[in-house]
């Protein structure tokens, strides 16, 4: 069971007791990302991220690696389009010792100007690198091309232009404006007490700051098309579709008529594209659910010169499963599949500690896993058969990484 308190200034506490394994997970959710920027600080939630570990009035970057490291723990910290986690995971003994040395890190860090020209200089290293990946640099430009002029579509790590004009203020007055109490989660799950909610909340129910930053309006989908050249062994190639939100009745559904359709090797775009016609080695989709609005991501790498024909396989074959419809067996075997996966993710406490966290702040309430089965099992072909509908007999969007730099005829 999720025990759930909310401090005095709106920060929400999360505990999940798992008496039966020696280890504490605990993180720091704070619901903001890429999508609440600009195109001038562009990066600086993921710039924060990396600032948080760089020194404390009290503590060096090396003395926080190093209390994690004397104790065998694990600590670390990822910003997505929505929101930034600060975590660690320890034994059951230390979880006080590493919740102070968070908080610490939450509250304290210095910002000091000549560890930020360090960082940036880091960062611009993580920016090549991603350049550098073909098959993660793809799936940028598709967010870029589903979400034109809204910034869902921007880079999570920011661009070497606004990396440097990053200063100290900046990054104060954005957690100022973002890092607001009524934003922010803080959860544990593991061997812990209900009492360690209490030591939570000294620490945190005592900070206060105005009201944070307007929500944005939700984002129009853009069925934009966008190609890079780069000198690659393969050609890479995305196709989004207008999902739907996180909170939308029909992502269950969608979810199992995903599975079906490029979740698993038995799935649609699996068998045709790469047992098939062996036009691939990874070939996949996937469906990303933001708060209001969501993206369904087809994708597949080959041969430069086998480009076109990969795309226009993959069309094919989603029309093919919305024309047909699931048989029966593919639709006991996606829930089967999802449930399974859901299942399985759940043996960690780190896996329960986010997935508690994200219920709590994407959700806004707990939606337990007996919650889930049943409504996986309840879902229809006459539901999975409207989602598919939905979704696939729209316009899309699309990506293209090759050497040629050229989107094929056939898309």
């Amino acid at each position: 069971m999720v025990i759930k308190h909310v401090a005095g200034n709106g920060v929400r506490i999360l505990l999940e007791r798992i008496p039966y394994v020696r280890s504490v997970s605990l993180g720091i959710w704070v619901g903001t990302g890429s999508r609440y920027e600009n195109t001038a600080n562009n990066g600086i939630s993921h710039f924060i991220e990396h600032m948080l570990f760089k020194g404390t009035k009290t503590r060096t970057a090396k003395q926080i690696a190093e209390a994690f490291d004397r104790i065998g723990g694990q600590v670390n910290a990822f910003t997505s389009k929505e929101c930034t986690c600060y975590y660690a995971k320890v034994m059951d003994r230390d979880a006080s010792y590493a919740l102070n040395i968070l908080a610490d890190m939450f509250f304290h860090s210095r910002f000091d100007v000549a560890d930020m020209d360090k960082e940036k200089k880091v960062i611009g290293e993580e920016i090549k690198m991603y350049e550098d990946t073909p098959d993660d640099l793809v799936h940028d430009l598709l967010s870029s091309a589903s979400f034109a002029h809204h910034p869902l579509g921007y880079p999570i790590l920011g661009t070497k232009r606004t990396l440097a004009d990053f200063k100290p203020d900046d990054l104060r007055k954005h957690m100022h404006t973002h890092y607001t109490p009524d934003n922010i989660v803080v959860s544990v799950a593991g061997n812990i007490s209900e009492d360690f909610i209490a030591e939570i909340d000294a620490l945190f129910a005592q900070y206060t700051v105005p009201e944070g930053a307007e929500r944005q309006p939700a984002p129009s989908f853009s069925p934009g098309k966008i190609a890079r050249k780069k000198e690659t062994e393969q050609a890479h190639i995305c196709f989004g579709f207008e999902g739907v939100s996180s909170n939308n009745e029909e992502i269950i559904p969608l979810i199992v008529m995903n599975n079906a359709l490029g979740g698993g090797m038995s799935s649609r775009l699996f068998q045709q594209v790469r047992e098939e016609r062996g036009l691939a080695y990874s070939i996949f989709s996937f469906h990303t659910a933001f708060k209001d609005s969501g993206l369904l991501t087809v994708y597949g790498g080959t041969a430069a010169d086998k480009v076109g024909e990969l795309g226009k396989t993959m069309i094919e074959t989603i029309h093919t499963m919305v024309d047909e419809g699931l048989t029966d067996e593919e639709l006991q075997s996606s829930k089967a599949q999802i449930k399974g996966s859901m299942i399985f993710g759940l043996e960690s406490t780190n896996s329960r500690m986010s997935r508690n966290a994200k219920n709590e702040l994407i959700l806004g309430h707990d939606r337990s896993v007996d919650e889930m089965i049943r409504r996986i099992d309840a879902v229809t072909p006459e539901e999975v058969q409207k989602a598919a509908e939905r979704i696939f007999n729209t316009p899309y969007s699309c990506s293209v990484v090759s050497p040629t730099g050229r989107l094929p005829e056939a898309i």
